[in-house]
């Protein structure tokens, strides 16, 4: 089943979001991805991936209701931005990392691939968990690289947690516990961040589970 993006700018009121989903359900259509963006003068920018192949029948459905001031069927965000790939933790480390993945990114796009690279600088064993752990909400995330010189304790129960539900995690080689919660602990920053991108590359002949445990 093919899978389209809906984006719709409504007028925003309590019970919005249950009246449009509802109408998706009533056509069959299954609902894979709801974001929502920001509201200025009342009116309300909502963006649905659903999986249907009688998407325009699901739009003009939409269209009809008298909330919905418009509604385009852009090309789905795993499209245009793709695999995401996560980095979090020191500034320096973090933009080391992101050096690295971008300029290996770049080789996979050109050849037709989507790999985007999102960073974060932050401080706090307690910030660096919650961080973690609100990956696995994040949509098309695909891998995560801790970039960082002391972490451990909680931000290592977290790492476990997010490796239990299917994404990879790369570590700076450093101190703490976190490198003992791993897939796979880089000692230099600008590698981690190409081994990472080849990890969720679909251009890329590598195998993270050949080499997952080492240290590098």
């Amino acid at each position: 089943m093919p899978t389209s993006g809906l984006h719709l700018r409504c007028t925003d009121r309590a019970g919005l979001l249950h009246r449009l989903t509802g109408e998706i359900a009533a056509l069959g259509a299954n609902l894979a991805t709801v974001e929502t963006g920001a509201t200025h003068d009342g009116v309300a920018n909502i963006y649905f991936e659903v999986d249907s192949a009688g998407v325009d029948a699901v739009a003009e459905r939409l269209r009809s209701l008298p909330e919905v001031l418009e509604c385009s069927e852009p090309r789905p965000f795993g499209r245009i931005f793709g695999a995401r790939l996560i980095v979090i933790g020191g500034g320096a480390q973090v933009a080391a990392v992101a050096s690295g993945a971008v300029q290996e990114a770049d080789r996979h796009n050109i050849r037709g691939e989507r790999i985007s690279v999102d960073t974060i600088p932050l401080v706090g064993e307690a910030e660096i968990a919650e961080a973690v752990r609100a990956v696995t909400r994040l949509p098309r995330a695909r891998a995560l690289v801790l970039a960082g010189s002391l972490m451990g304790g909680e931000i290592a129960d977290a790492v476990r947690e997010v490796r239990g539900q299917g994404i990879p995690v790369i570590s700076l080689n450093q101190v703490g516990s976190v490198v003992d919660a791993c897939d796979l602990v880089v000692t230099d920053p600008l590698q981690a961040g190409v081994i990472a991108v080849m990890a969720i590359a679909n251009t890329a002949r590598f195998d993270l589970d050949r080499i997952r445990g080492r240290r590098l």
